[in-house]
């Protein structure tokens, strides 16, 4: 047989070997982790978390992760809304993937040439949160809708909203609103105003690079459009946060149940409801 032909054989058979690899890691997804058992149980380490103790390792830092877990009754409101401003405004009213928010950041991609434009909704997020890695490639985002596909069928919107809440990085090795409130305000996650939910929000793209009480200019204009958005949908009555905050409070507290989940109809579909304005 000519040599030629030989290394023929070689590149196809490696190439479906590759074939049946990437399948088997991606199409293991659609069975494992065990998604449905985090409706009623907390997570344990993440692969986030479990991330960041390794870069430490190998950069010889001695260091420990910190995180607490705050139930979503836990949390104010305000962080709430702020957060599904600054992250995913359609939260409520998509299965999982916002499509426009996805073109829109794969047109971006296009133009400057780099695979690193987000348009992730909550629940991407959360997916390779607790189960992926940083990695900006095709087949880890592969990974990410099978399990985004998963989490949004078999959990409950507000259960994917408290999860994401308590797993998310606010800071190098800080997880979970609970330790953010704590580490920047000194205060419980419950009593966290809504100055302080626009500034924990707008810092989620790049936590570890714009702390919600630094200096960073960009932080500070994002968190500023995300109060004012707040302001405009009624969630912050600007007249009273104001007293308040001169009085030495941090606004006033908005009592309503918050985010309630989008309503039902009587065959037990959700009902369409109109999406608020996107966040710019």
């Amino acid at each position: 047989m000519p040599l030629m032909q030989k290394w023929k054989k070689v590149i196809i058979w490696s190439f479906l070997a590759l074939v049946v690899f990437l399948t088997a890691d991606v199409g293991r997804y659609f069975f494992y982790p065990d998604v449905a058992g985090l409706e009623k149980n907390r997570p344990g380490k993440t692969a986030f978390m479990e991330y960041r103790e390794k870069v430490w390792k190998e950069k010889g830092i001695n260091k420990k992760i910190s995180v607490s877990w705050v139930p979503l009754s836990g949390v104010s409101p305000y962080v709430m809304k702020a957060v599904i401003i600054a992250e995913d405004d359609k939260f409520w009213s998509h299965e999982g993937f916002d499509f426009e928010a996805m073109q829109k950041a794969l047109e971006k991609d296009l133009r400057k040439k780099k695979f690193k434009a987000g348009g992730s909704t909550i629940s991407q997020q959360l997916a390779k949160n607790l189960y992926l890695t940083p990695a900006k490639n095709p087949v880890r985002k592969i990974k990410e809708a099978i399990l985004t596909w998963r989490i949004e069928r078999q959990l409950s919107k507000r259960r994917i909203l408290e999860l994401y809440l308590n797993v998310a990085e606010w800071g190098d090795g800080l997880f979970g609103v609970g330790t953010a409130a704590r580490r920047y305000y000194g205060k419980s996650a419950a009593d966290l105003g809504p100055r302080e939910a626009a500034q924990l929000a707008a810092a989620l793209p790049n936590p570890r690079r714009f702390r919600p009480d630094g200096s960073s200019r960009y932080a500070a204009g994002r968190a500023e459009r995300i109060y004012q958005i707040m302001v405009r949908r009624g969630i912050v009555i600007e007249e009273y946060d104001e007293v308040l905050k001169d009085e030495g409070g941090e606004g006033e507290k908005v009592p309503d149940p918050i985010l309630p989940e989008p309503e039902v109809s009587a065959a037990g579909e959700p009902m369409k409801t109109e999406a608020p304005a996107a966040f710019p």
